[in-house]
């Protein structure tokens, strides 16, 4: 068991660094071509990331060894997210659950690590950044939480790989009220979290607007490498968790090259349609105020409430 999900955790990390960037280049690309645009090519993303590798990182003055380290936490941090998200399968490790408050826990711990990357710069649009992602982020986390929580009554586990086995072996509940409601919430929740569309807009340098870029600027070279590929996993890792929750078909339940290959194809279809959707979306969508941001996490936070109460009535029924 322990060789199974070494060889999948291996697999589904090898899968999101190669993946990601694609996902990204392939909104960009659905995005150029709704707006009458030729666009760059779904393989820019990894030409870029091949421009910044090659050059050298250079740091303002002032700062400290938090603009070194924390690329690098952020990478590791959403390295470990792909490895605690049934992506691929669902064989996990004894001693490292895949829980949903572990998964939560080590996401926050890629927030905090870009957002203080964004402080120790000292500048004013890196605080302006660091303090509006801090924001979305306590209100995000809870709704990730409550949603998936509400899919994980009927189980009886908050461990992400039995919530997608549960789904499997009853394909009703994923078209359930409690399900649409929760996967409604946690689209919304995984939109805020990666910074797209209304709450952030991730293809404009404007200071009135910008959050994650903001965080970012005063990075450079290998450093901004390093913080755009575990930026670009983050995304990829959370909608695949959606997809997951919402087409649970095709994830491997064991270990095998066939079990492997058809849960690695499947992962590349529903990144490829959620994420051309999304980008899709966000062509008609014009970027939220920032103090509008709440209301809409906080609608968002309503669904995931109501699915966890529908969900212990369905229970109790």
């Amino acid at each position: 068991m322990n060789i199974g999900a070494a060889i999948l955790a291996t697999v589904q990390v090898t899968a999101m660094v190669i993946l990601s960037p694609i996902l990204v280049g392939l909104m960009r690309q659905v995005r150029a071509r709704m707006e009458g645009r030729v666009g760059a090519g779904v393989l820019q993303p990894w030409r870029d990331l091949r421009k910044l590798f090659a050059k050298e990182s250079l740091q303002a003055q002032g700062t400290s060894w938090v603009m070194s380290l924390g690329p690098v936490v952020l990478v590791a941090s959403s390295a470990l997210v792909c490895v605690l998200v049934p992506l691929v399968g669902t064989v996990t490790f004894p001693l490292i659950p895949d829980d949903l408050f572990v998964m939560v826990s080590v996401l926050l711990i890629g927030t905090v690590a870009l957002a203080l990357i964004g402080l120790d710069s000292g500048s004013a649009f890196g605080g302006m950044g660091s303090s509006r992602h801090m924001t979305i982020a306590a209100l995000v986390e809870p709704t990730v939480l409550v949603a998936v929580y509400a899919l994980s009554i009927p189980v009886g586990s908050s461990s992400l790989s039995l919530i997608v086995d549960a789904r499997l072996l009853d394909p009703a509940s994923v078209a359930s009220p409690v399900s649409l409601l929760a996967l409604v919430a946690l689209f919304i929740a995984v939109v805020a979290e990666t910074g797209r569309m209304p709450v952030d807009n991730p293809s404009t340098h404007l200071e009135l607007t910008m959050i994650h870029e903001a965080m970012v600027l005063e990075s450079s070279g290998r450093d901004l490498a390093w913080l755009e590929l575990g930026s670009w996993m983050r995304l990829g890792a959370l909608l695949g968790l959606v997809g997951s929750l919402l087409v649970p078909w095709g994830i491997a339940g064991d270990v095998t090259p066939l079990t492997l290959l058809v849960g690695l194809l499947m992962l590349i279809v529903k990144l490829a349609v959620l994420g051309s959707a999304l980008a899709a979306g966000e062509v008609f969508l014009a970027k939220l105020r920032l103090f509008r941001v709440p209301e809409l996490l906080a609608g968002s936070f309503v669904l995931a409430f109501l699915a966890v109460t529908a969900s212990y009535f369905v229970v109790q029924g």
